[in-house]
């Protein structure tokens, strides 16, 4: 990208949960504000703006990443995926479903994050152990459960879906 000055304006064109789109966003934007300010996604939560609670956690081509960290330019072409888009991909129920068993969560704030998290994991490793996980993990904040909730849910949705890949031939 050519240098531009904070004050002017930048066009990004991606694909968001599924379907193609395109805004016009300052040069210095955030992801999260051309999801949240310019595309009304209000899934993606704005905590801390510096990558350290996970709450505006999304799936860019793949990976989970902090979209506070993620300046709107990089995005251009890139492929996104926010929590509410989360359900076309499929560890997705179980990995809600688990949580929601163990009670994961108390306010919810922090709950898309995790989930995102967690989604991106199991989806490129559906045999992570507790190890794996709670690397998956440090990046995310919860301020209301502590994180054993959280983490037994974790735990359960990697089980169970360690336990449908090993029946996939």
């Amino acid at each position: 990208m050519t240098h531009v000055a904070a004050n002017e304006t930048i066009t990004v064109r991606l694909h968001l949960n599924g379907e193609e789109l395109e805004a016009t966003v300052p040069a210095d934007a955030s992801l999260t504000r051309l999801l949240r300010d310019r595309l009304g996604r209000t899934e993606t939560k704005i905590g801390c703006e510096v990558g350290r609670c996970g709450a505006c956690m999304v799936l860019m081509d793949g990976q989970a990443v902090n979209s506070c960290l993620i300046m709107a330019w990089r995005a251009d072409g890139a492929e996104i995926v926010t929590a509410a888009g989360l359900d076309e991909l499929p560890v997705t129920k179980t990995v809600r479903q688990s949580l929601a068993e163990e009670s994961a969560f108390q306010c919810g704030y922090c709950a898309p994050g995790f989930v995102v998290s967690l989604v991106a994991l199991l989806t490129q490793n559906p045999d992570a152990g507790r190890d794996d996980i709670l690397t998956a993990l440090e990046g995310n904040i919860c301020r209301c459960t502590g994180y054993h909730s959280i983490l037994r849910g974790a735990l359960l949705a990697a089980d169970r879906i360690g336990q449908q890949a090993q029946k996939i031939p």
